[in-house]
């Protein structure tokens, strides 16, 4: 590339980014220096010759992406972002993991430039990478070279691939053969306890080549930025298989006194540590030691190795033939846009919301080119079936259906690390009860604001005879509780169509419970709007309001024609989305919840959290029972009867 660093330049850029990982730590009384200062030199090499990157437009759609899996080495990150002029500068570095500052403790995209995803939970970053290897993979496929051709490099370490979720994601990225995604395994043999030998014995490289993984053994090249160079174009140019590189590292280099200790792991280094190291490295012993000329003449390096790349990429794009739909790939076109494609329902539509929302999805897919679907081997059952669309694979990576496997864990990683990238919008899904094995994945998709969908089926005890171990009770609570994830449970056809086009609409991960059961069709959808809206006509004076979501709001339909036979007037409210519903006006709040009118909640699920909405409520505050669905509802006091008769009590 152009402008190529001296190497004198190159050394001395290693040191700043070893003094930054120092000193940061110790200013803050918090963090993690020793594995920063062990890839100072790899950092640099992927930054200064192999990324493809644009300081000036971090958003370039067609640069490599860089994640840091083992985020507690953030700020090696940083250093590198500084040194590269990505708007860090030394007082932001001197502000690490400090409140407000665009350095926090781990990686957070869209709170610091140049950061692809929010990394922390260790594995979750690889994973997340893998879902980005498979975007670039598949618009490269469907638009063309020209369009889309980069890589995804992933930074990971012992603790990335203790995780479950690494196995899992490896797994499925070998099975795919994703060869634009390269991990550097950071092999230092250490985590926080002391040495991994205290708890594992695992041949990493031996795994991955199981997993179908080329792997490269770099051996103890840590310090030498030709050999690291060398060795990553090679990496990089492997096709039919990803790949993993095994980098032998020492935690904490070069400090004279915890080199290969687990105490350079998460404690920062004294003030004579940090004095004794720096004079091994022939730098100042001065805080943050970065010269002006070095710093200048990184960014314009950086700058040059941009300019060219960007330049030719906007040209090739310009003469895209698919450009219209390449621009509504990445930019998800409204619901409003096709809302005249999906179906419409009257009230003898008698269906599953699982089975609507795959209607749903085939009738949006000409409008919506960046959507990919697929489930954990549940394809068919959780209604993320998109007709007619062939399987995504190595000899079709043009395909739109993915078929995950039984891999929950991995598949929601993916799912975030494909909204991340861009281009696509994805959709997993699985049975309600699993969301547990996802949580993580979902948490970072509402902190990243990562704009995916989890398709959840099975949402109750009407799953049946798979018992307690399959019947979500208090998935949806924990959900709730997710601050900026999109939570929708729609009752019948035509909410489930209107959660659709919200979760098209918002920008940010929604999650949408669907029945297995066959439901009544009992709303016009409008609920979904404000996250609560009268089913049917608005009554006036009503004695009660039943509050429900989901399969419930059929059943409290019929509870208040029976309790109309008693002179009992009961109107019924849907509130498929308590977040919606939390963001809206409220404006038509005496009309649905009129004061002094008591309401009941009715929900198949624990009562936690529906005391705010609710002065009485009907639900399942234990675990379930193994019985057919309809047996199990009625049991555990989802019935007409039960509301009827608490209703009447009241």
């Amino acid at each position: 590339m152009n402008n190529r660093l001296s190497a004198q330049q190159d050394r001395d850029a290693v040191n700043v980014i070893r003094g930054i990982a120092m000193d940061a730590p110790f200013i803050a009384k918090s963090g993690h220096q020793g594995t920063a200062m062990a890839l100072a030199p790899l950092g640099h090499v992927i930054y200064s010759r192999i990324l493809r990157h644009d300081p000036s437009n971090p958003n370039w759609k067609n640069r490599d992406r860089f994640i840091l899996s083992n985020g507690h080495a953030s700020i090696l990150q940083y250093a590198l972002l500084f040194l590269n002029g990505y708007g860090i500068e030394l007082d932001d570095l001197r502000k690490f993991r400090q409140f407000g500052s665009v350095t926090p403790g781990h990686p957070e995209v869209g709170h610091t430039r140049g950061v692809e995803v929010t990394t922390g939970p260790l594995g979750q970053g690889f994973a997340n990478a893998v879902g980005m290897a498979i975007a670039e993979r598949n618009l490269r496929a469907r638009f063309g070279a020209s369009a889309c051709d980069h890589n995804t490099f992933v930074l990971a370490g012992d603790g990335c691939f203790m995780e479950g979720v690494s196995h899992e994601a490896a797994s499925l990225a070998g099975h795919l053969k994703l060869d634009r995604l390269i991990c550097i395994f950071d092999d230092n043999s250490i985590t926080i306890d002391g040495s991994t030998s205290l708890s594992c014995s695992d041949d990493v490289a031996k795994r991955f080549s199981s997993y179908g993984w080329n792997v490269m053994r770099l051996g103890d090249i840590a310090d030498d930025l030709d050999a690291l160079e060398n060795e990553l174009v090679v990496a990089r140019n492997n096709r039919g298989a990803p790949t993993l590189c095994v980098l032998k590292t020492h935690i904490g280099t070069p400090s004279p006194d915890l080199t290969d200790s687990h105490e350079a792991h998460g404690n920062p280094f004294t003030a004579s540590h940090i004095s004794a190291t720096k004079k091994v490295m022939g730098i100042p012993d001065e805080s943050f030691w970065a010269p002006d000329e070095l710093v200048t003449k990184c960014r314009e390096h950086a700058k040059a190795r941009a300019h060219a790349l960007v330049a030719d990429y906007e040209s090739d794009l310009s003469e895209l033939p698919d450009r219209h739909l390449w621009d509504a790939a990445w930019q998800t076109p409204k619901s409003i846009s096709f809302r005249s494609l999906l179906p419409e329902y009257d009230s003898t539509a008698n269906f599953a919301t699982r089975q609507i929302i795959q209607k749903v999805f085939d009738a949006s897919l000409p409008a919506l080119p960046g959507l990919l679907a697929g489930s954990a081997d549940l394809t068919g059952n959780t209604g993320t079936k998109l007709s007619g669309q062939i399987a995504q694979s190595a000899s079709a990576p043009d395909g739109r259906q993915i078929y995950f496997g039984i891999r929950e864990h991995a598949m929601g990683a993916a799912v975030v690390g494909m909204a991340l990238h861009g281009g696509v919008l994805p959709v997993c899904g699985t049975f309600f009860v699993f969301a547990d094995y996802m949580r993580p994945a979902i948490r970072l998709a509402a902190i990243s604001k990562a704009k995916c969908v989890f398709i959840f089926s099975h949402d109750s005890v009407g799953v049946g005879e798979d018992g307690p171990t399959h019947q979500p009770i208090e998935q949806l609570a924990s959900l709730r509780a997710i601050p900026d994830l999109q939570v929708i449970r729609p009752a019948d056809p035509n909410e489930t169509v209107a959660a659709w086009c919200a979760a098209v609409d918002h920008d940010g991960p929604t999650a949408i419970i669907l029945s297995r059961q066959n439901v009544l069709s009992v709303t016009d959808g409008s609920a979904v709007q404000n996250g609560v809206g009268v089913v049917g006509e608005i009554i006036n004076s009503p004695d009660v309001v039943l509050l429900s979501t989901g399969s419930e709001v059929g059943l409290c339909t019929q509870a208040a024609l029976q309790l109309a036979t008693s002179g009992i007037k009961a109107q019924v409210v849907s509130m498929p989305s308590w977040d919606r519903y939390e963001r809206s006006d409220k404006s038509s709040d005496h009309q649905i919840f009129p004061i002094g009118v008591p309401v009941v909640s009715v929900e198949a699920g624990v009562t936690y959290g529906w005391h705010k909405y609710a002065d009485y409520t009907i639900g399942i505050d234990r675990f379930g029972a193994s019985a057919p669905g309809a047996v199990a509802l009625k049991e555990l006091g989802i019935s007409v009867e039960a509301i009827v008769n608490k209703v009447k009590s009241i």
